[in-house]
This record gives structure tokens, C-alpha cells and sequence, in this order.
């Protein structure tokens, strides 16, 4: 468990540093007046290829935009799990250690979305409702892969029933898979702001995972040392 531990956090700083330096190059490569009312594009001949190939889908903006309420829902959830620890343990320490943690990642989530919306870096493709909208990374493939994956993660940990673990599984694939595509496919955003949130939330997920796994590990040492008179 150490070693997964350090592998995911080695892997997630990778795609951070990943995610930096491919923002660093959408400001850099290619860049072209390619977006409404003459805004820079980076990537900007991929990205018009890319663009003209799928068209716009407003349909499909719709039912991903409602859709995006579900890791919302979910995030709800956990926060209502952390809640009820602490009302029936009376002290944050006896919190489940990866429910704090998993809040403080929402959290971080939560901040690299405000900070892109602050400081954009593309805008989209289309005016939505008239206005110009930050478009980098995709907000919502964000919040969708930031989330789905820590699902996952806390059925392995709190169920040991084989078929709702599966069931787990196969939910979380199918709707990442969809509201990625769909997001992709709709024409809202260019093609550079999803890879730009695939590797951001991938990045921020696994350094979740990482912490989860380390902190497990020394609770395990502790656990040990404590039952073999090791201090």
C-alpha cells in the first residue's frame, strides 16, 4: 500500500506538471483571432478541424449541463457522511481521516475551477446566451472526472459486496465516458480545454489516492507498533 501510495503521488505530480506545461503551450502554439469576436486560440488549426468536424450541439450541451448536477450530488453525499461522523463522534479527529481529506480535495477542485474562471485561458468556441465565457479547462469534464473516480474509491473501501463494487465500476465508466464525449462532442468547448481537464483531474485524483494510501499505511504501522509494545 506504501508503494501505491508513492507511485500515485509521482503520477499525479507528473500530470500536474503535464497540465502546466500544456496550458503553458495552448498561450504559445499556433495561436490565431479563431474564437467569437477575434479571441486568441491556441492550437488553433487542430482546434478549428476539431471544431468543424463535430459542429455544435446544443442538445447535447443541455443533458451534459444537467448531468453535471450528478458530481454535485455526490459530493453532497459524502459531505452529509462527514457530518454524521462528527455528530455521533463529537470531535473532527474521529472523522474518517479520507472523508477530511476527500473534503479538502472538493475543495481544491472547487479552487482550480474559480481560478480559471478568473484567469481565462480560452474562450469557448460559441456565445452561450450572447456572452463570451472562459472555456479552459472544461469545467465540467473537471468536476466529472474529479469526482466519478472518488465514488469508486469509497464503495472499494466501505462495501465488501462484490456486485455493488461492479455496479460502482461500470456506473462510474459509463458516465465519465459520456460526459466526456458529450462535452467533447457538443462544440461548446475547444478540443485543448478537455485534454486540458483530463490531465487536471487526473493529476488532482491520484495525489487523493496517494494521501489515502499513505495515511492507511501509517495508521496500519501504528496499529502494529502499538500491539507489539513499540512506541
Amino acid at each position: 500500500m506504501k508503494e501505491t501510495g508513492k507511485k500515485d503521488l509521482l503520477a499525479g505530480a507528473a500530470l500536474l506538471a503535464a497540465f502546466t506545461f500544456w496550458t503553458l503551450l495552448i498561450q504559445l502554439f499556433d495561436l490565431q483571432p479563431a474564437g467569437p469576436d477575434g479571441t486568441i486560440v491556441g492550437f488553433a488549426a487542430f482546434n478549428l478541424w476539431f471544431h468543424h468536424l463535430t459542429g455544435v450541439h446544443f442538445w447535447l450541451y443541455t443533458i451534459t449541463d444537467w448531468l453535471g448536477l450528478v458530481p454535485i450530488l455526490i459530493c453532497l453525499c459524502f459531505a452529509g457522511l462527514g457530518v454524521i461522523q462528527l455528530a455521533k463522534r463529537r470531535s473532527l479527529l474521529e472523522v474518517d481521516a479520507d472523508i477530511i481529506f476527500l473534503g479538502l480535495y472538493y475543495l481544491l477542485v472547487v479552487f482550480c475551477y474559480l481560478f480559471f474562471e478568473m484567469v481565462p485561458i480560452n474562450y469557448r468556441p460559441i456565445l452561450i446566451n450572447g456572452n463570451l465565457e472562459a472555456s479552459y479547462p472544461s469545467s465540467t469534464t473537471l468536476l466529472v472526472l474529479s469526482v466519478m473516480p472518488t465514488l469508486k474509491l469509497q464503495i472499494d473501501r466501505r462495501s465488501a459486496d462484490v456486485r455493488v463494487r461492479k455496479t460502482a465500476v461500470a456506473f462510474v465508466v459509463l458516465f465519465s465516458s459520456f460526459m466526456v464525449l458529450g462535452r467533447l462532442l457538443a462544440g461548446v468547448h475547444w478540443a485543448t480545454d478537455i485534454m486540458g481537464s483530463v490531465l487536471l483531474s487526473s493529476g488532482l485524483f491520484l495525489l487523493y489516492r496517494a494521501v489515502v494510501s499513505i495515511t492507511d499505511q501509517k495508521r496500519k504501522n501504528r496499529r502494529w507498533g502499538n500491539e507489539h509494545g513499540i512506541q
